[in-house]
């Protein structure tokens, strides 16, 4: 079953390619992405890498996590699952309108 990862503290510089290939030594990469900014497409200094194997991604974890990588320490723990973006309740209830004050 595959299993996600999350890659924090990439260096800026770092391409979806040379993520990949720093986790493709424990196993088989099935995805590998940094994440970038939409407007400027600067990478936000993290991404993800999807693994085939679980046994694989737990190796990658121990053997990367806080290991160097292009200059800096790798943070390298299971994705979390994905929250919806929606803050909770809206502008209105944020501010303090809500049923009483209507």
């Amino acid at each position: 079953m595959a299993k996600k990862l999350y890659v924090g503290n990439l260096p800026f510089s770092c391409t979806d390619n040379e993520l990949s290939q720093a986790f493709i030594q424990y196993g088989v990469v099935t995805s590998a992405r940094v994440v970038t900014d939409r407007e400027t497409g600067s990478s936000k200094g993290f991404g993800f890498v999807e693994m085939e194997e679980e046994g694989d991604a737990l190796k990658a974890v121990e053997s990367l996590n806080g290991k160097p990588f292009m200059g800096r320490p790798l943070t390298v723990n299971e994705a979390r699952p994905r929250m919806d973006n929606k803050r909770e309740g809206g502008y209105q209830q944020r501010r303090g309108y809500n049923d009483r004050n209507q």
